[in-house]
């Protein structure tokens, strides 16, 4: 094989960017990754294997503090930032002027809404430049944007939440089949991981045990997305989500009702037809529903659905694993993509 694409990670020694390097250190098409350390990391190490010792042996993966000359001399292609919102925001910009394909797991260039993007309140120092590559930037969920990713320059990596609630409603959604005016209730929940390694309060164990709680109730920063990526008014969407006492994996249930009544199969074929290309998308038939354990450490993300005797209420269940699908697994997909790949590589 030639491998002739050489990956580059910022922010390894994290969740995401771990899972991400564990993906791209087995794929079949592209170099060993690069990884860096952004200026302030306080990675304990300066080898990732020092910090998850899944990965010892090999050579080992070394770590070196980032730099726009490193990023050259080592022939980078691709820069995958697993970093905060505003380090992608400030470093991309540069990155593609120099060329680089980006591939960005944070929410940096999620949202085309300067309304939707205020949660994140940005201060850009080119805004211009920023809205330029806002408008450029291709939301990463492979299944509704497959033919853009092959000429973007930018890939903004989908959230976890939002990926599990677009991937559930974009089919109804866009067959016009949902009452909108009943509005659309995404009661979500997450394991730990989803809130990253930084350690606070509302993650130590002692909070976090045997406990489940709200948080970020008509706020949280994927409701945004969700927005943007369906066509919803704000007043059609209650998005709550919740955190669960596991270390990963996230289970949307989705309350909707239906303009007119549909016999379970006709829900279920307009599932499978709409995914009928997407091999990271499994749909379940009517009344056998997702459960957490069933993605877990794959980039499924699995649909499953509950038809009321009224034929017009519905209740969606979708789960993936937050850091595979929601994360890692969905970024490296969308590399595949960028590529020309088949978007199944790497990820079996």
């Amino acid at each position: 094989m030639n491998y002739t694409i050489q990956p580059a990670v910022v922010g390894a020694s994290g969740y995401a960017g771990f899972e991400l390097t564990r993906l791209l250190l087995r794929h079949p098409r592209v170099k060993k990754p690069v990884l860096f350390t952004r200026e302030g990391d306080t990675a304990d190490s300066a080898r990732l294997e020092e910090l998850y010792p899944h990965i010892s042996g090999n050579g080992g993966c070394p770590m070196e503090p980032f730099s726009w000359k490193a990023l050259a001399d080592r022939g980078v292609n691709v820069l995958f930032l697993a970093t905060p919102h505003e380090v992608s925001r400030d470093w991309t910009p540069e990155a593609v002027r120099q060329g680089l394909h980006v591939i960005d797991l944070s929410g940096a260039w999620r949202l085309a809404c300067a309304a939707s993007r205020a949660v994140y309140d940005f201060h850009d120092a080119d805004p211009e430049i920023a809205d330029q590559l806002t408008a450029r930037a291709v939301y990463g969920i492979p299944e509704l944007n497959r033919s853009r990713l092959k000429e973007a320059p930018l890939v903004a990596n989908a959230g976890c939440y939002a990926t599990s609630i677009i991937l559930a409603l974009s089919p109804l959604v866009r067959a016009g089949l949902i009452d909108l005016g009943h509005g659309i209730i995404c009661d979500s929940k997450s394991g730990v991981s989803g809130a990253g390694k930084q350690p606070t309060q509302k993650t130590h164990f002692v909070e976090v045990a045997e406990n489940l709680s709200a948080y970020s109730v008509f706020n949280h920063r994927h409701t945004g997305e969700i927005l943007e990526q369906l066509g919803l008014q704000p007043e059609q969407l209650v998005f709550t989500p919740h955190l669960l006492p596991i270390p990963r994996g996230i289970l949307s249930t989705i309350y909707l009702r239906l303009n007119l009544p549909m016999q379970a199969v006709e829900v279920e074929n307009c599932l499978r037809e709409f995914y009928a290309q997407s091999p990271w998308v499994r749909i379940f038939p009517q009344g056998k529903l997702p459960q957490i354990q069933y993605s877990l450490h794959t980039n499924y993300c699995d649909i499953g659905f509950a038809l009321a005797p009224d034929k017009k209420r519905l209740v969606m269940v979708s789960c993936l694993d937050n850091l595979m699908k929601g994360a890692a697994g969905q970024a490296v997909q969308n590399m595949n993509l960028m590529f020309g790949w088949n978007e199944e590589e790497g990820l079996r």
